[in-house]
């Protein structure tokens, strides 16, 4: 024996099951997408750090031109950087300058979800003069069209300044 069901309870009830499906399949694709540009992005920046651990490349390469780079703490150089230029001059020339080598990073843990990319390291290099900079890091990176377009940076700024202090900087 079968039954009839009214027509307007089979169109409510067809019409929640096409909400349904339309709100699963938004749901997947929403995630396929996270899942897509989550991947992409930690890997673009695992790239970046092997490049420079085993190459000395610049991880510039993945900055925007027009970076926001913020160190956290305190001291001279604990500020907001505005550009590429301004963190290459004024973050990265105080210490770089005073290192005999390039600063070698050896990365700990890679996170990524979507657009940030944390990655915590530590980097260490010999200094102009004489001694060892050894610093702990931790980047707080925002990614935009496969570039790094924001950074927080938490480092032991009293090493940095120590470094700037005690170094001289190399001729250039």
């Amino acid at each position: 024996m079968t039954s009839k069901i009214p027509a307007r309870t089979f169109w409510r009830h067809l019409r929640a099951v096409a909400i349904a499906t339309a709100l699963t399949m938004t749901t997947t694709v929403a995630l396929a997408n996270t899942e897509t540009t989550t991947s992409r992005n930690e890997g673009i920046i695992r790239d970046a750090f092997e490049d420079w651990a085993e190459r000395g490349g610049a991880f510039t390469q993945v900055l925007s031109p027009d970076i926001v780079w913020t160190v956290r703490g305190s001291g001279a150089f604990a500020r907001t950087y505005k550009g590429v230029e301004s963190f290459a001059n004024d973050a990265s020339r105080p210490i770089i300058s005073r290192l005999a080598s390039p600063l070698v990073p050896e990365v700990h843990d890679i996170w990524a979800i979507d657009d940030k990319v944390i990655v915590r390291f530590d980097a260490s290099a010999p200094t102009t003069a004489g001694g060892t900079y050894r610093n702990e890091y931790l980047w707080i990176l925002t990614m935009k069209d496969d570039v790094v377009v924001e950074s927080e940076a938490f480092l032991d700024m009293v090493k940095y300044q120590e470094l700037v202090d005690s170094a001289p900087p190399r001729a250039q």
